[in-house]
C-alpha cells in the first residue's frame, strides 16, 4: 500500500501520479504499486516538486508496518523517535 500526499506542486505532475494511483481527495493519492514503480513514481516527484512539497508512507516490514519520506516544506513532519514514526505539526511564531 502506499500513500501520497503532495503540497503546492504543478497540475501536471498531480496529472502523471493520477497514472499510478487513485486520488480520494486533492493532493492524497492511494495505491497499490510495486517497490520499482514505487521507487521511481517517488523520484518524479522529487525531481518536479520545486517549492512544493511531498510526503510518502508506504508498506514495509517494520515494527508500525511502514515507512515514510518527505521532501519539501510539508505541513507536518514525521519524526523518527526511537523507530516509532510519529507526525510532528510545526510550532508558529
Amino acid at each position: 500500500m502506499v500513500v501520497l500526499i503532495i503540497e503546492r506542486v504543478s497540475p501536471s505532475l498531480r496529472g502523471e501520479v493520477t497514472r499510478w494511483l487513485i486520488q480520494p481527495k486533492t493532493g492524497v493519492f492511494v495505491g497499490r504499486v510495486s517497490s520499482r514503480v514505487r521507487q521511481k513514481l517517488w523520484e518524479r516527484v522529487c525531481k518536479s516538486c520545486r517549492d512544493g512539497a511531498a510526503l510518502l508512507i508506504y508498506s514495509s516490514d517494520t515494527e508500525q508496518g511502514f515507512r515514510c519520506e518527505s521532501i519539501g516544506d510539508t505541513s507536518r513532519t514525521m519524526r523518527d523517535f526511537e523507530g516509532l514514526i510519529l507526525p510532528e505539526t510545526p510550532k508558529k511564531g
